[in-house]
């Protein structure tokens, strides 16, 4: 699916998880923040984990095609 990723620079604590985790998909930036450099880089299941696994929940991923947001789940 088409996802779009997105990530809150002011939140994000340069961890690397999400690097780590898709390394394809994420890199530092000059500031240590992480950057979205091919949001088609790595499988669906990889991209929500690498979300997941952000200490702070910077990531947010979205599925383009119907905007759910897939991650982190909204609020209800």
């Amino acid at each position: 699916m088409a996802l779009k990723i997105t990530v809150n620079k002011s939140r994000c604590i340069s961890s690397g998880d999400c690097v780590e985790t898709a390394p394809a998909v994420f890199q530092l930036d000059a500031n240590e923040k992480s950057d979205v450099v091919n949001s088609a880089g790595a499988p669906d299941a990889t991209i929500l984990a690498a979300a997941r696994a952000c200490p702070v929940k910077a990531i947010t991923v979205v599925n383009e095609l119907t905007g759910e947001q897939l991650f982190p789940p909204p609020k209800k």
